[in-house]
């Protein structure tokens, strides 16, 4: 017990010391769990050691509740839409890998049973790096998030036949000690018809029982109203198709995930995934802190050429596989590329593969050892080759995909110059225009601009750090510039272009959160607005209200409670960067502000106060409306 507290004392220790560190730097949560498992592993400070492989395999299990969240946010329809991708990109992917990975192994020197066994091995990509780093990254619903999510779950099945084909592969005596994946599977010794037979069965009875009897059950257990049934009732679940499809000889994770799909409609479906979430990430952060500690630094100095050559030709080989998949069907450059980066490693499926192998007498040490270290290495550069991706080819990639398209040339000018039309920049603009002020609007969306024009709107194509651009646009006549790019960083950079190129026109600036506000006003912009602020202040007055205020006490504080923050905000710009001087004006600002709005609250109400209830009354219930200027 002891020798378990403190091992978990150690893994907890690590991943709340090292992820907040890599999240700070921009590198993921998962590059943070690897990292933490190097520096704990017995390669470094030797915290954890020979017991890394009983953890990775107990920890695997948040890869199986992993599949099961995302199982459950599938509706049937759209696996359905993914068929195509899950049986043509997936089967072409391991087929090509298989392929080209034995031939490269029968050229260095190795036995064709060999060969084909590690190309079956490394064909499998990392289920749970990937998928977690692009569900950090929010790309997921993005067309390289879905296909190589269903890439992902054909190899997920692939292990079944690859399972079946190794032992076939033997050339060396067949080892007696250790467990092979599915040990303990009762239909293993069972006829292939009856193993087939079985297989459905457990299938259709993940189906039937996750259809009639599974929310009953929950409805049942909902009613007696504690939460810590429920979540028992959860991880039975869960634990319970994952035992069965064990003992049929299939992949856990590939029960749990069906099971997911076949709850996906269920009224539970939300309960269910924030119940199990907590698990899965605690569960996936130990498995890979486990792949980092595995990594065995030795060898890879010993044989470090060796590793590395391994190392980088399974990311290359798997890069161009992939690539030359990404490029028949016909994906847009830039998902292309992320398809391709995403993909190109050995995943975890292939320590047990590795194991099962070397337990059939199908791989010698001379060639698991190497090849256990080239997979978790590449499993370690993903995030860091998505991170490339993401800061470096992915802004290219992505102008490169654009056809060329020349800059619009806007045909008048107006005192009134927007760059920027999306959601934020479009209601400014409709404002203004209601109130017959017209504008010059820029947007480098070219597929945004030809939507706004069919909608009527005058938007131009153009890219607003052009000063060319700005002249042909009026800026030298323009009284406003008012910048709404969605990017902070953009909207920055523009501003200072803008102010010292253009110093005559005002900017009206869009602030993504109080540190943008903070630059925008070091940057000698005056007029910055914070795009949550008046959003926040319109819903606390609506609150107010509703709580009994009078309509307009509630909004005369909400108004000035933004204009004092505001002004703080605006006088904190000046000392943002000083951290201890920063934190000391902010508290004594947020006790004024707290001041001021008790002395305002604490002035008698002014004599109209009850109309200004009933007109906004009136037109809450009828027209719907503000409270009338002043």
């Amino acid at each position: 017990m002891q020798g378990f507290l403190l091992s978990a004392t150690v893994y907890l220790a690590a991943a709340v010391i090292a992820v907040p560190i890599a999240k700070r730097f921009g590198l993921g949560s998962v590059l943070g769990y690897l990292l933490a498992g190097v520096v704990i592993g017995p390669s470094v400070l030797g915290f954890v050691g020979a017991e890394g492989q009983d953890v990775m395999h107990a920890a695997e299990f948040g890869v199986v509740m992993m599949l099961f969240v995302i199982g459950l946010e599938l509706e049937p329809a759209l696996l359905w839409r993914l068929r195509g991708a899950l049986l043509g990109l997936g089967a072409a992917q391991v087929a090509a890998t298989t392929l080209a990975v034995t031939g490269a192994m029968v050229a260095f020197g190795l036995r064709w049973q060999e060969g084909l066994a590690t190309g079956a091995i490394v064909a499998l990509s990392s289920t749970a790096i990937v998928l977690q780093s692009l569900q950090e990254k929010g790309w997921m619903k993005s067309d390289a998030g879905e296909k190589s999510f269903a890439v992902l779950l054909f190899q997920d099945l692939a292990v079944i036949p690859i399972l079946a084909l190794l032992p076939l592969l033997a050339t060396q005596a067949v080892a007696t000690t250790g467990d092979a994946h599915g040990a303990g599977a009762w239909a293993e010794h069972l006829p292939g018809w009856q193993r087939a037979g079985v297989t459905i069965a457990a299938v259709a009875a993940i189906i039937g029982v996750g259809r009639l009897l599974v929310p009953p059950a929950f409805r049942s257990i909902a009613k007696a109203r504690l939460r810590e049934t429920f979540t028992a009732a959860a991880l039975l679940l869960v634990i319970g198709i994952a035992v069965l499809m064990q003992l049929v000889g299939l992949s856990p994770a590939l029960g749990t995930f069906l099971g997911g799909v076949v709850l996906a409609t269920s009224e539970f479906r939300h309960e269910l995934e924030s119940d199990i979430e907590p698990f899965k990430g605690l569960l996936l952060g130990v498995f890979f802190m486990a792949v980092g500690a595995s990594i065995d630094f030795a060898l890879v100095g010993e044989r470090l050429g060796l590793v590395l050559g391994a190392v980088a030709g399974l990311i290359v080989l798997k890069f161009a596989v992939l690539w030359g998949i990404g490029r028949v069907a016909g994906m847009a450059r830039d998902q292309h590329l992320l398809f391709a980066l995403a993909l190109a490693q050995g995943g975890e499926f292939g320590f047990v593969l590795v194991s099962f192998a070397t337990q059939n007498g199908v791989l010698g040490a001379s060639v698991t050892g190497v090849l256990v270290a080239a997979i978790a290495l590449s499993m370690a550069m993903t995030p860091l080759l998505l991170l490339f991706w993401e800061r470096v080819i992915a802004p290219r990639a992505q102008a490169a995909a654009s056809p060329e398209r020349e800059m619009d040339r806007p045909e008048s000018e107006h005192s009134v110059l927007i760059v920027g039309f999306g959601d934020f920049g479009s209601s400014v603009g409709r404002l203004l225009g209601a109130a017959g002020v017209e504008c010059t609007v820029l947007d480098l969306d070219a597929d945004r601009v030809d939507v706004l024009r069919r909608m009527g709107l005058r938007v131009y194509f153009g890219d607003a750090s052009r000063e060319e651009l700005l002249r042909s646009a009026g800026i030298e006549k323009a009284r406003i510039v008012i910048l709404c790019v969605g990017d902070a960083a953009v909207n920055l950079a523009l501003a200072q272009r803008i102010a010292h190129a253009f110093p005559h026109v005002r900017i009206f600036a869009r602030a993504a959160g109080r540190l943008s506000a903070y630059e925008l006003y070091e940057a000698g912009v005056e007029h910055v607005f914070r795009e949550s602020v008046d959003a926040a202040m319109r819903l606390g007055a609506d609150a107010l209200r509703v709580l009994g205020w009078r309509a307009h006490a509630s909004w005369r504080l909400a108004q000035t409670f933004r204009k004092r923050d505001d002004a703080n905000t605006k006088r904190l710009a000046g000392i943002f960067r000083d951290s201890e001087a920063h934190l000391s004006e902010a508290r004594a600002a947020i006790r004024d502000l707290e001041r001021q709005l008790r002395e305002d609250r604490s002035v008698p109400a002014s004599q109209d106060d009850a109309a200004w209830d009933a007109e906004s009354l009136r037109r809450e219930f009828g027209a719907g409306g503000g409270p009338r200027p002043e």
